[in-house]
């Protein structure tokens, strides 16, 4: 199953664009910091995700503001070109903030 979930910042957001078929697209930079616990040490996580919406989704994200926080669902896809991936969100939710780390 491909399921990613993540908390994350909106660092970077594009104008919203359209697709050849005429589907409003969003590209997004998406950060996200936290403190986890791996093999019993705490570690410090901070990841920096390229993700992209499509449709109506893409219209709303597209209105949100920078540096707030949400919570995204989605799947990840390589990226055209290139060896890395990108995070499709299908979803997102507010986030109270004192939920989150300070990036």
């Amino acid at each position: 199953m491909n399921h990613v979930e993540l908390t994350a910042r909106i660092a970077e957001a594009s104008p919203l664009r359209y697709t050849p078929a005429g589907i409003p697209a969003a590209n997004f930079v998406l950060e996200h910091a936290s403190e986890l616990v791996e093999s019993g040490v705490t570690r410090q996580v901070k990841l920096t995700v390229k993700a992209l919406a499509f449709g109506t989704l893409a219209e709303q994200t597209g209105r949100l503001a920078l540096g707030k926080s949400f919570r995204f669902t989605g799947f990840l896809v390589n990226a055209r070109g290139s060896k890395g991936v990108v995070f499709h969100i299908q979803a997102f939710y507010p986030v109270s903030e004192q939920v989150l780390n300070p990036l």
